[in-house]
């Protein structure tokens, strides 16, 4: 019997997972029992995140981190909207304004992530220690491990390598001052 997403669905029955600052009604309420982990649901997700990027680039010995907020939005039923705005900032001092958009499509066992454009990028399970589907992008290779077992704090770590690309990018996100 597959996984589900819903809180109240199938196998899972909603389980309070609590955080430092956490409340009731918070994003711990949207994390369900599967009997072999908690599985974080598509609600769970929803509002703003502060985000926390290290970046390794072991390739060109560069460093930077990103600061900034990421966002999920609703756009339907089980939909998703990912946007994260910050500012990187390089060991040299310089800082970049990034940006980026993905979509997030939830179905009863996974988590179907695709480019602004629709393009195919990965998908993950969103419980404990996820391993995500690579992605190839031309030479270059995308491995990402997603960690939820620290819910409502979690993690993003890209292993990207390539003829011109030899890096780490861990990303950290916890719930927005706003959302506690």
């Amino acid at each position: 019997m597959g996984k589900h997403l819903m809180s109240g669905v199938g196998r899972g029955f909603p389980t309070r997972h609590k955080g430092p600052g956490q409340n009731p009604q918070g994003r711990d309420a949207y994390v369900v029992d599967i009997g072999g982990g908690l599985m974080v649901t598509a609600a769970a997700f929803v509002g703003p995140w502060a985000l926390q990027r290290t970046i390794r680039d072991h390739l060109h010995g560069q460093h930077g981190t990103l600061q900034g907020q990421a966002i999920f939005t609703a756009t339907g039923s089980m939909h998703l909207s990912y946007e994260e705005i910050g500012t990187l900032t390089l060991e040299s001092g310089a800082q970049l304004e990034a940006k980026r958009r993905y979509f997030w499509a939830f179905t009863p066992d996974i988590v179907i992530v695709t480019f602004e454009d629709g393009r195919p990028f990965h998908q993950f399970t969103p419980v404990g220690h996820a391993v995500g589907t690579d992605h190839p992008c031309g030479d270059d290779f995308y491995t990402v491990r997603y960690d939820f077992t620290a819910w409502p704090q979690w993690r993003a770590v890209w292993t990207v390598k390539g003829p011109r690309k030899n890096y780490v990018s861990t990303s950290l996100y916890t719930p927005a001052p706003s959302r506690t």
